[in-house]
C-alpha cells in the first residue's frame, strides 16, 4: 500500500481585486452603519430591563445562576467528598501558615473560614480553593515583623532587670497590622474589577510569577528555620533581608536548641515518607491520606503526654480560643504605611488565582469571568480583614485535592470542618509544637522547589521568557518581596517594548502557480514586518526597508509628502468640509487613509490592493509603466486580510 499522502489540489480565479472594486463587490459599511452613536449607547446603558437586570445580578452574584440547578443526586456526594478533604487540610495549613504571616495559629483558622464563605457567593470558578496560601502568608509576614518588631515591645522583668517581649500587645498589634494591609488589598482589588480591570493579570506572564513563587519558597524556608533549630535571630527587612537572616541564624547554629531540632527532625522524617507513601498508594484510594492532619494529631498527642513544653522548654502554639472572632473596624491610620504591600498582596494574589482558576475553567469546559473573579478575591480579603483575617487566594494543593475527588461546585463542606474545629477542637492543638508547623510548611514548599526545572525547559522554548524567569528570581531574592514584584513588572514590560523594537524583518517573492509568498522575484519586492508599526519602532522599519530593498526610502518620501501638500492646497475647502460632517470616530483603514491624506492624484485606490497576490500580479503587468516617477516604481499597498495590516510594493 502507498504511504504517501497525496496533497488536493485547488483553482481560483477571479479578477484583480484594488480597494475601489472591493468596496464595490462588499457594499463595505463605514462605522457609522455598524455602530451606534455615543448618545444610543448612553441611553441603553441606562435603560433598565427585566432581562438586563437579570444579566447584571447573575454576574455580580454567580451562585444565583448555578445554585438554582444543583443536583443533590448528581453532585452532592462528590462535592461531600471533596469538600470534606479540602477542610482537613485547611486545619493544618491555616495553623502552620499563620506563622509565616506571624500571628496567632488561630488566625490562620480565621482565614480558612470567613474568605471562603464570601468567595462562595461571588466567586465564578468551581474548583479553586480559597484561603491560606505560602507567598502571601510569607508576604504578610514581612509586612507584620517591620512594623511591629520584637525590639518595641521590650518590657523589663523585675526579678532579674532582664529585657522580655511582651508578646501579647506584640501578636495584638501584629493582627492590626495584617488584617488592615488585607482589608485595603481586597478594596484594591475590587476598585479594579469594578473597573474592568481584570486583564492586567496577563502582565503577570506565566514565567515570572513561577519565577517570583519559588524564590518566595526560599524565603518561606528562610522564616522556618529559626523554629527548625529553635533559635531567634535579628530580624531584617528592605533589600538583602533574605541574606541578613540567613547570616543570622549561621551564626546561632552552635546555639540550636537540640530538643526542637529533635522534634523537627522526626516531624521532618515522617511526614515525607508518609507523603511518599501517599503519593504511591493515590492510584487506589478514594481520597488521599491527610498526612499533614495525622502529624498535627501525632505531634500534639506526644507533646502533651510527655510535656515537651515543661520538660525540654520546647515552643508549642499556646492558647487557642474557642469561638468566632467578632468583626472589627481595622485602624486605618495603617493604611499609609502599608499601601505597597496591600498592592503588591492584591496583583500577586490575583495573578495566582486566575491562573490557577482558568486552568480547571479550561479543563472541565466552562467560563471564568477575570473581573468578577478580581471582585471576589477582593471582598473575600476586605470582609476577611474585618474579622481579623491576613490575605488569600487560591491554593494549588487545595484546588488539586477538591478537583480530583469529584468535587463539582463551592459547596462549603470545607468550612464546616473549619467552623467545628474553631468552636469545639482548637484548645486540643495548644500542646501542638510550633516547630511541627514549621516542618508542614517546608514539605509543602517541595513543588514550588520542583519549579527550577523551568530554567532547562525555558531555555529551549524562549531565551526571552528564561531572562524573565531569571531576572524575577535574582530580584526577589535580594530585593525582598514587595521590591521584587515591582522590579520584575517593570523588566516584564521592558520585555514587551523590546520585542517590538526588534521584528523580524524579511523580502518575499511568489511561489509559483500559487498564492503562497516565501522567495524574492523578479520585478516585485515584498516587504514583511512582524511587527505592528508604531512610532517606537518606525525609523527602525524605514532602516530595514531600505537595507532589505536597496531603495532610497527618504527620496519617495520627500516626493510624496510634496504631492500631498499640492493635493492638500488643491482640495483644502472641500477636505474642510467632510472632515466637519466626519465627526464620529472611524474605525475603517481606508477611512483613516482618505482623512489622513494618503491618497493623491498618483497613488489612488487603484494602487491599493485586497492581497499581496493581487498587487503582485498588478506589478508584473504593469512593469513597463511610465506614469510613475523613476524612483517609485509601481508603488502599491495591501490591506492584508482582517487586521487590515498595511504593507508596501515596491
Amino acid at each position: 500500500m502507498d504511504s504517501t499522502r497525496r496533497l488536493g489540489k485547488y483553482r481560483v480565479e477571479r479578477e484583480v481585486l484594488d480597494e475601489q472594486r472591493l468596496e464595490e463587490v462588499t457594499q463595505r459599511k463605514t462605522h457609522s452603519d455598524t455602530h451606534p452613536s455615543l448618545t444610543e449607547t448612553l441611553k441603553d446603558s441606562l435603560r433598565c430591563t427585566a432581562p438586563k437586570l437579570k444579566r447584571s445580578v447573575l454576574s455580580c452574584l454567580p451562585v444565583l445562576y448555578w445554585l438554582p440547578k444543583y443536583s443533590i443526586w448528581d453532585y452532592g456526594m462528590p462535592d461531600l467528598i471533596s469538600g470534606i478533604s479540602v477542610g482537613i487540610m485547611h486545619l493544618p495549613q491555616g495553623l502552620a501558615y499563620a506563622l509565616l504571616a506571624s500571628v496567632p495559629p488561630v488566625f490562620g483558622l480565621y482565614t480558612s473560614l470567613y474568605p471562603a464563605l464570601i468567595y462562595f457567593f461571588f466567586g465564578t470558578s468551581r474548583h479553586i480553593s480559597i484561603g491560606t496560601f505560602t507567598v502571601l502568608s510569607i508576604m504578610v509576614g514581612g509586612v507584620t515583623e517591620r512594623l511591629a518588631p520584637d525590639t518595641d515591645f521590650l518590657i523589663t522583668n523585675g526579678t532579674n532587670n532582664t529585657a522580655e517581649v511582651d508578646i501579647t500587645a506584640r501578636d495584638l498589634y501584629r493582627v492590626q497590622v495584617a488584617a488592615a494591609t488585607t482589608v485595603l488589598g481586597g478594596l484594591i482589588q475590587v476598585v479594579l474589577g469594578l473597573v474592568k480591570f481584570g486583564f492586567v493579570g496577563t502582565y503577570l506572564s506565566e514565567p515570572m510569577v513561577r519565577a517570583y513563587t519559588t524564590a518566595a519558597a526560599a524565603h518561606a524556608v528562610v522564616a522556618q528555620l529559626k523554629h527548625i533549630f529553635g533559635v531567634s535571630p535579628g530580624r531584617s527587612s528592605g533589600a538583602f533581608s533574605l541574606v541578613y537572616t540567613l547570616r543570622d541564624v549561621c551564626l546561632l547554629l552552635p546555639h540550636t536548641h537540640l530538643p526542637t531540632l529533635c522534634v523537627s527532625a522526626v516531624s521532618m522524617v515522617f511526614l515525607i515518607s508518609a507523603k511518599e507513601l501517599n503519593s504511591f498508594l493515590s492510584p487506589r484510594l478514594p481520597v488521599p491520606i491527610p498526612m499533614e492532619l495525622i502529624t498535627i494529631v501525632a505531634g500534639t498527642l506526644i507533646s502533651t503526654y510527655t510535656y515537651l513544653n515543661r520538660n525540654f522548654t520546647i515552643s508549642v502554639v499556646g492558647e487557642i480560643p474557642n469561638g468566632l472572632s467578632y468583626p472589627s473596624v481595622p485602624d486605618t491610620s495603617i493604611f499609609k504605611k502599608v499601601i505597597g504591600d496591600a498592592f503588591a498582596l492584591a496583583m500577586v494574589g490575583y495573578a495566582i488565582s486566575i491562573s490557577l482558576g482558568k486552568t480547571f475553567a479550561l479543563k472541565h469546559g466552562y467560563n471564568v469571568d477575570s473581573n468578577q473573579e478580581l471582585v471576589a478575591l477582593g471582598l473575600s480579603n476586605a470582609v476577611g480583614g474585618f474579622f481579623q483575617c491576613f490575605s488569600v487566594c487560591s491554593s494549588m494543593s487545595r484546588s488539586l485535592i477538591q478537583e480530583t475527588t469529584g468535587g463539582k461546585t463551592q459547596v462549603m463542606a470545607s468550612a464546616l470542618i473549619v467552623l467545628v474545629t474553631i468552636l469545639k477542637l482548637g484548645p486540643l492543638f495548644q500542646e501542638l509544637p510550633t516547630a511541627v508547623l514549621a516542618v508542614i510548611v517546608l514539605v509543602n514548599l517541595k513543588g514550588m522547589f520542583k519549579q527550577y526545572s523551568d530554567i532547562v525547559t525555558l531555555w529551549k522554548r524562549s531565551k526571552i521568557d528564561l531572562v524573565v524567569w531569571l531576572v524575577t528570581w535574582v530580584s526577589t531574592m535580594l530585593l525582598n518581596l514587595d521590591l521584587g514584584l515591582a522590579a520584575s513588572i517593570i523588566f516584564a514590560l521592558m520585555t514587551v517594548i523590546f520585542r517590538t523594537q526588534m521584528p523580524t524583518y524579511s523580502v518575499l517573492g511568489n511561489v509559483p502557480g500559487t498564492e503562497l509568498y516565501a522567495r524574492e522575484i523578479p520585478g516585485v519586492t515584498i516587504f514583511r514586518s512582524s511587527a505592528t508599526v508604531y512610532f517606537a519602532n518606525a525609523d527602525l522599519y524605514l532602516e530595514a526597508l531600505k537595507e532589505k530593498s536597496g531603495l532610497d526610502i527618504s527620496k519617495m518620501i520627500i516626493y510624496k509628502k510634496r504631492q500631498e501638500a499640492k493635493q492638500r492646497r488643491r482640495e483644502k475647502r472641500a477636505e474642510r468640509r467632510e472632515k466637519r460632517q466626519a465627526k464620529k470616530e472611524v474605525s475603517c483603514v481606508v477611512e483613516q487613509l482618505e482623512l489622513g491624506d494618503f491618497f493623491s492624484e498618483s497613488v489612488t485606490k487603484r494602487h491599493l490592493f485586497a492581497s499581496v497576490h493581487d498587487a503582485a500580479l498588478y506589478c508584473l503587468d504593469h512593469r513597463g509603466a511610465a506614469s510613475l516617477p523613476r524612483h517609485e516604481t509601481s508603488v502599491v499597498s495591501v490591506l492584508d486580510g482582517p487586521m487590515l495590516k498595511l504593507k508596501r510594493f515596491f
